[in-house]
């Protein structure tokens, strides 16, 4: 076992087996987060089996070797912690929350989650229904559709435009088999990553999963990579429906996480349209009085990142809206932030860089973001120094690349 120190109460271990193992101790706190990450997740899917990886994520649920449904939701519920899962486009998660004497309890119930589900079919014919609800929750959602359809569009035939939950047809055809494949094939050390935070001990921790038997288990393959995808510019795309609003989404392609100009980029996001100060909440809402909601996004993945900007508005309007929003893309393309405006900015980005890590469960993600995408860990106080590092030269650069307006994609969801 290769143990290292990597901060003051944070730890690393990696397995013969491949399995990697973060904690960081809080001992001030009386709780604990911890869970497992799956590297493989809807970015790894072929197109015919599209929802395969949240689908699988659905089942464990249902069962395993020697918990039913109903012992998996009341075990940790019961004592006051909760458990949850989720399937993302690079990784799969399962994670529990719960007082610090829960810990050995949690762990093995995500233990008996990941490593020993039953995947039946009699369940699997119940679960899918609950799936194709979930999708039609969605496509009944247009702020969240038009996320879907934006990814479609940006990314056409990668597996980044692919939808997480799939579509009506592919999960109506996925089997018990194709679960199964899935989870022998990945659901394995060399592809998970195990974090804990809150007031654990990363000795103990490791004496927990050694009980629970992961460093005997057989390392398996490798996991796939993803390709850099080639990504869509200047399209744009009506879907016409019924509703009271059109909701636009504006974005491109931008890089992956571990690019040294994310920083850049999130401090351009945040003036731009992060919360009642930024530039389109007060032209488009305070100016122009033409949305409730409109703000900036941005997400950085495993092969590549996306950027951009959301708005709901009323038919009437939503050309007005979207001609406003154009104009501050070129703006910021053309200007830059302004000095006090970056200022602004890195002091905004620090401020919730601090108050997010208050918590454990933000101090676990951190700790596995390092594991999973490859990136040296960077303790709080180095990343807030290369947040005050960033110079107006790389903001301005970073804006004129990827806010010019000539080079969204515009996606428009709503009556025609």
């Amino acid at each position: 076992m290769k143990t290292v120190r990597l901060d003051e109460g944070v730890w690393r271990s990696e397995a013969p087996n491949g399995l990697v193992v973060l904690t960081e101790r809080m001992p001030h706190l009386r709780s604990a987060a911890a869970g497992f990450w799956v590297k493989t997740a809807s970015a790894h899917e072929p197109k015919e089996k599209m929802g395969v990886s949240h689908l699988l994520e659905h089942m464990v649920f249902k069962g395993t070797d020697t918990r039913s449904a109903q012992d998996i939701a009341v075990a940790l519920e019961s004592r006051g912690g909760s458990l949850d899962a989720y399937t993302g486009r690079d990784h799969t998660t399962y994670q529990a929350r719960v007082l610090d004497a829960d810990l050995p309890l949690a762990l093995d119930i995500l233990t008996d989650l990941v490593r020993r589900p039953v995947l039946r079919d009699a369940d699997l014919a119940l679960e899918r229904n609950v799936v194709l609800e979930e999708i039609a929750t969605v496509e009944d959602t247009p702020d969240d559709l038009v996320f879907d359809l934006h990814a479609a569009e940006l990314w056409r035939e990668h597996t980044y435009g692919y939808r997480i939950l799939g579509t009506r047809e592919t999960v109506a055809a996925l089997t018990a088999a194709d679960l199964k494949a899935l989870h022998d094939r990945t659901y394995l050390p060399r592809q998970l990553v195990f974090a804990a935070a809150g007031n654990v001990d990363h000795e103990d921790v490791l004496a927990l999963l050694g009980k629970a038997g992961w460093f005997d288990a057989e390392p398996g393959p490798e996991g796939r990579t993803v390709a850099r995808p080639v990504a869509a510019t200047a399209v744009e795309r009506r879907v016409s429906r019924d509703g009271a609003q059109v909701h636009l989404v504006f974005g491109t392609e931008t890089f992956r996480y571990g690019d040294a100009r994310r920083h850049a980029l999130v401090l351009i996001s945040t003036i731009f349209g992060s919360g009642m100060s930024s530039r389109l909440f007060q032209r488009v809402r305070e100016e122009l009085g033409l949305a409730y909601s409109v703000y900036a996004f941005h997400s950085f993945m495993q092969a590549s990142g996306v950027a951009g900007v959301y708005v709901g508005t009323q038919p009437p309007t939503a050309q007005q809206a979207a001609d406003a929003i154009r104009d501050e893309f070129a703006k910021l393309a053309r200007q830059s932030l302004t000095a006090d405006e970056l200022a602004s900015a890195k002091q905004q980005v620090k401020g919730q860089l601090v108050l997010a890590l208050e918590g454990p469960v933000s101090r676990m993600y951190r700790i596995a973001g390092s594991a999973l995408y490859g990136e040296p860990y960077r303790s709080l106080d180095a990343m807030l120094a290369e947040v005050e590092a960033v110079t107006p030269g790389q903001v301005a650069a970073v804006a004129a690349e990827f806010y010019a307006p000539e080079r969204q994609v515009v996606v428009w969801l709503g009556p025609s």
